[in-house]
């Protein structure tokens, strides 16, 4: 009996910022060495009104929601793009998802065999320190996390 292989699922958080850029690059890196696949996870939150009174409020609410969950993929699409290009040689798989980003990440873990988030280099002693996003993986994840620190210019 042959025995399917499944590749290694690398999740990477991405905010559309430079730090999550260099942490996308550094998982498709990863994910071709060791013949991986990525899921560019990107989080969305809306929170409606719950004063928001009457059944238009309600409907308002919804396409307001939509409208956010579609800006969050497109930035996701774009910011795939910037990073690793439209080939990057590894399957690169893009998923939004409604929630805190701290808290969708978590539970992307679950199912990854590794988390991959950037955090910002602020340099110096500051440069130790977490944002609270990477804080929160790192503390909570189901498995082995990765923090990437945008890369530094050598004249800093």
């Amino acid at each position: 009996m042959s025995e399917r292989t499944i590749e290694p699922l690398i999740v990477v958080g991405v905010d559309g910022s430079n730090h999550s850029k260099e942490a996308l690059r550094w998982a498709v890196a990863q994910a071709a060495m060791t013949g991986g696949r990525v899921h560019a996870v990107m989080a969305w939150e809306w929170n409606r009104n719950p004063f928001a009174i009457g059944p238009t409020a309600a409907e308002s609410a919804d396409a307001v929601a939509v409208t956010a969950e579609e800006a969050a993929r497109r930035k996701l699409a774009d910011t795939v793009a910037a990073a690793v290009g439209t080939s990057p040689g590894v399957p690169v798989f893009r998923r939004v998802e409604q929630g805190s980003p701290a808290q969708v990440l978590v539970d992307a873990s679950k199912e990854a065999d590794l988390t991959v988030v950037g955090t910002r280099g602020y340099g110096g002693f500051k440069g130790a320190l977490l944002g609270s996003v990477s804080q929160q993986v790192v503390q909570y994840s189901a498995g082995t996390v990765v923090i990437v620190r945008e890369a530094q210019d050598e004249d800093d």
